[in-house]
């Protein structure tokens, strides 16, 4: 009896075959969805940390061009976040401003300043006729009649926190566009022949400390500007309505910091 239940050999490879294959199959099924799965992830991966359209949208060179030299000439300081105004009720929005006046009426403020310049209480664009070149005024003027479009990456440094004052202060001197004229670490040197000293003076060495030796001298200064005299002689803007008191004190902590 017990032999007539015995499973012939052959049933019983039959069910191993069988038992493998199904085996096989589900490896081979899981197999393929993990790798449907993964690849699956690496495409949103891929799009997700891509760039955005907007920034591989082409931009003509000229208005791009413009728009960082709207950024590295500290235009938005006071004209505002693409020139949309709102810094100062003394300087107005370029957004609207730009397309009413013509080319060589931009280029003409450019050049030569606008405003009351005998009034360090307000805001003076400065002379830029000897510090920007032709070339720049020209791509500026390019962006500002397109509108002032965005422009990828073309944006000032960030503002440091929480490092201290000297490092904010590191950062505003180039987001204000200091570094224009007085150059890296306030060496000066950049001409303006036709002021007394023929440069545009530094603002570190033995000089600059006998001058301005105290925190206040330099402030005042800063919030005053130096305007001293007319087109082609580069001034310095009046920076008191524009640059708050607590980010004058981190210029000052960064100055101190220098030769």
């Amino acid at each position: 009896m017990a032999r007539g239940r015995d499973i012939p050999a052959a049933v019983i490879e039959a069910g191993i075959v069988l038992i493998a294959l199904f085996l096989a199959f589900v490896a081979g099924f899981a197999g393929w969805g993990i790798g449907h799965s993964t690849s699956h992830t690496r495409t949103v991966t891929v799009i997700a940390s891509g760039t955005n359209s907007a920034s591989s949208t082409p931009i003509d060179p000229h208005v791009a061009a413009g728009g960082h030299d709207f950024s590295q000439f500290a235009c938005a300081q006071c004209h505002g976040f693409r020139g949309r105004g709102g810094v100062s009720p003394d300087v107005p929005a370029l957004s609207t401003v730009a397309r009413a006046l013509t080319p060589a009426q931009l280029r003409h403020i450019i050049d030569h300043g606008l405003g009351e310049s005998k009034n360090p209480t307000k805001p003076y664009m400065p002379v830029w006729g000897e510090v920007i070149s032709k070339q720049q005024v020209s791509d500026l003027i390019a962006y500002l009649r397109a509108g002032l479009p965005s422009v990828p990456t073309a944006e000032p440094p960030a503002i440091s926190q929480g490092q201290g004052l000297a490092v904010e202060g590191a950062t505003l001197y180039v987001r204000y566009g200091c570094i224009n004229c007085h150059g890296p670490n306030g060496l000066g040197g950049v001409p303006n022949p036709q002021s007394p000293d023929k440069t545009i003076p530094p603002l570190s060495g033995v000089a600059f400390r006998k001058q301005f030796n105290t925190d206040a001298k330099i402030i005042a200064v800063i919030r005053s500007g130096s305007v001293i005299g007319r087109a082609p002689i580069v001034s310095m803007p009046h920076w008191g309505g524009i640059i708050p008191d607590d980010q004058l004190k981190a210029l000052v902590a960064y100055l101190k910091t220098l030769k």
